[in-house]
């Protein structure tokens, strides 16, 4: 089971082109185990798509179902764990909101996190998937 970041997701439902040969392969690879996206990713996405910050193909009533279908996903709800994990990151975490809960969510489910931020990245308290 791997967390994956908003983008990937994305990717993965939109544009898997913009996805790298070793993500598809960690994709199909834990498609069978799990791969979760935090609820906060859902907002994410309906925020962005309202906003006009992302364009996708479908409305997004459409577009989350279809995305929510994908093969492996599980939805994670926001905890109180999740929520209080979020607020207690060790130092050097910027202050996105929703990086900060996606983070905790591969913190407190003990997975590893598939992402392309690179600030998320360079953050030493995350366990990333590569």
């Amino acid at each position: 089971m791997i967390v994956i970041d908003t983008h990937i997701w994305v990717w993965w439902v939109g544009a898997p082109h913009e996805l790298s040969q070793a993500q598809r392969t960690l994709l199909s690879l834990h498609e069978s185990t799990g791969l979760v996206v935090s609820a906060i990713s859902c907002w994410e996405v309906a925020k962005k798509a309202a906003s006009g910050a992302m364009l996708i193909e479908l409305p997004i009533d459409e577009w989350m179902a279809k995305a929510i279908a994908y093969p492996g996903i599980k939805i994670e709800h926001l905890s109180p764990a999740i929520v209080i994990e979020s607020t207690r990151l060790p130092a050097g975490f910027h202050k996105d909101p929703a990086d900060e809960l996606i983070v905790a969510t591969s913190r407190i489910l003990k997975c590893t996190l598939l992402t392309s931020d690179g600030k998320i990245r360079r953050y030493p308290h995350v366990e990333l998937a590569d």
